[in-house]
């Protein structure tokens, strides 16, 4: 049986031109043709609501309190990419602030997720690197225990594989599987326009949901 090493250094990404495609569309509209499914918990949140980012997922997986790990990911990351961190929902320490989080901005980073706290709120809001967490805590972390990079991590309740599309706005976080994701810009393109088409439809005064009679009846609340 082969093992991985705690360290893996090259992962397949989700292709480019599904990144940009991705970029186009809300988090809530890749969530609902992805199957509903696929975002992390609510805990963790923008920084700023103007926030967003599409990219590949570079997965980090640390102890409570420790960020030894995420360095290391750092230096392994590529421009375009989205560090992952699952920080075990940790709100005691802070996992990042504006020292490694202007590391990030600079390299080219398009986003970092963090189920765990981070620190630096104001300097981070100047700073306008797409951030998503827990929270804020002012304590720093250790850096002493070890971690694993690229190996299949769970943030915010959903599994998170290195390469998978990540996508952040205001209303969160939602992770696609790399090999799932092309099949999804074709169904978002047509749902962002059927959406487009009732918002028309509620402007001119046409608010009833035509499919609802029939799944009231499907639920037993409405009788033929």
């Amino acid at each position: 049986m082969t093992t991985l090493p705690d360290i893996v250094r090259e992962i397949t990404r989700v292709a480019p031109d599904v990144v940009a495609r991705a970029a186009t569309f809300q988090a809530a509209i890749l969530a609902d043709v992805a199957g509903r499914r696929g975002t992390l918990h609510g805990r963790v949140a923008a920084v700023d609501a103007r926030m967003s980012c599409a990219g590949p997922a570079v997965t980090v997986e640390v102890r409570p309190g420790d960020n030894l790990a995420i360095h290391a990911a750092m230096a392994l990351a590529r421009p375009g990419d989205v560090l992952v961190v699952d920080g075990k929902g940790d709100q005691t320490a802070a996992l990042m602030g504006m020292l490694m989080l202007s590391v990030c901005k600079k390299i080219g980073l398009t986003g970092v997720v963090v189920d765990g706290a981070i620190r630096d709120r104001l300097e981070l809001l100047e700073l306008g690197m797409p951030v998503w967490s827990v929270g804020f805590n002012p304590a720093g972390p250790t850096k002493l225990v070890p971690g694993r990079i690229n190996h299949p991590i769970s943030a915010g309740g959903c599994v998170v594989n290195p390469g998978d599309l990540i996508v952040g706005d205001a209303d969160g976080v939602v992770v696609i599987e790399r090999a799932k994701a092309p099949a999804m810009m074709d169904l978002a393109a047509g749902k962002m326009a059927d959406e487009a088409k009732r918002l028309k439809d509620i402007h001119a005064g046409k608010t009833e949901s035509k499919w609802l009679p029939a799944a009231l009846r499907a639920a037993g609340m409405l009788k033929d």
